[in-house]
C-alpha cells in the first residue's frame, strides 16, 4: 500500500493540511517527517528530564527514567535488553556540554543553528542574553507547557547560520498568514490576561540575544507578533 496520507495546500490562512489518501488501518503508522525546527521544554529539562538537544530522544535509560520519577536510586527494572538507549553513541557539544544522542544530530544541530546558540563557558550565566530569555519565559510560561521561546530563537539562529537565507524566510512563512486580531488571540492563549506587556518584555528580552538586520522585521512589534502567532498556530507540544 501506498503514503497513507498527503500534505496539501488549504488556504493562505490555515496553510496546508494532511489528508488521507485511503483507509487508515489501526496502529498504522499515518506521517513521519522531521520537525523544521525542535526545542526542549524549558521547565522539563530544568527537571532533568534528559534528551537529545537536537531530535529530542531521551538520553536516560527506562531504569534511570523510573528512578527519577519515583525518587528511588535503587530501583531495578527487569529485561533492561529491551531498553533502546545507546549511551555508548551519545555526544557532547565540546563547547558549552549539550548532549545529543549520536554524532548525527550534534552535526545537523551544529550546521542549522547551534553556532549562533551555543552558549560555551556561559550556559550557567545568569547574565547571558539567551539565559534571560530562557528565564522570563519560564517565568511566563509555567507547566504543563505549550511551547517555548526557543523554538523561535532557533528559527533566527538557523537563517543567520544558513547560506540560502530566503529558502528558510519562504519555508517559515508558508506556515500561515493571520490577521492581527487573531494573532493578538494567539498570544493571548499562550500568555494569559497580562500577554500585552509580556510580548513587549520578551521581544526586547529577544533583541537583546538574537537582533539580525537581515530579519529586522521579525524584532519590531508587528514582526515578533507575527512569529509568536506562527509558533503558537504550528508548534506541536509531545509530553513524555
Amino acid at each position: 500500500a501506498g503514503a497513507a496520507a498527503e500534505a496539501r495546500f488549504i488556504s493562505s490562512a490555515k496553510g496546508k493540511g494532511l489528508f488521507a489518501t485511503r483507509n487508515i488501518r489501526k496502529g498504522e503508522t499515518v506521517f513521519v517527517e522531521r520537525p523544521v525546527v525542535s526545542s526542549q521544554f524549558l521547565w522539563n529539562a530544568l527537571y532533568n528530564y534528559r534528551a537529545c538537544d537536537h531530535c529530542l530522544r531521551a538520553l536516560e535509560t527506562a531504569e534511570e527514567n523510573a528512578q527519577r520519577l519515583l525518587g528511588k536510586s535503587s530501583l531495578v527494572l527487569p529485561h533492561p535488553e529491551q531498553c533502546s538507549i545507546r549511551k555508548d553513541l551519545h555526544q557532547q557539544c565540546p563547547r558549552c556540554q549539550v548532549t545529543y544522542c549520536s554524532a548525527e544530530c550534534r552535526q545537523a544541530a551544529l550546521e542549522q543553528y547551534h553556532q549562533v546558540l551555543c552558549l560555551g563557558p556561559s550556559r550557567d550565566d545568569p547574565t547571558h542574553p539567551l539565559n534571560k530569555l530562557q528565564e522570563a519565559w519560564r517565568n511566563m510560561h509555567y507547566p504543563p507547557e505549550t511551547s517555548s521561546i526557543m523554538l523561535m530563537a532557533r528559527m533566527v539562529a538557523t537563517i543567520k547560520q544558513a547560506k540560502d537565507k530566503e529558502w528558510w524566510i519562504k519555508a517559515f512563512s508558508q506556515f500561515c498568514n493571520k490577521t492581527a486580531n487573531e494573532e493578538e488571540e494567539i498570544v493571548h492563549k499562550l500568555l494569559g490576561d497580562k500577554f500585552k506587556g509580556q510580548l513587549e518584555l520578551l521581544r526586547l528580552l529577544f533583541t537583546e540575544a538574537l537582533y539580525d538586520e537581515y530579519l529586522s522585521r521579525w524584532f519590531t512589534p508587528e514582526g515578533f507578533r507575527s512569529l509568536f502567532a506562527l509558533v503558537g498556530t504550528n508548534g506541536q507540544g509531545i509530553g513524555t
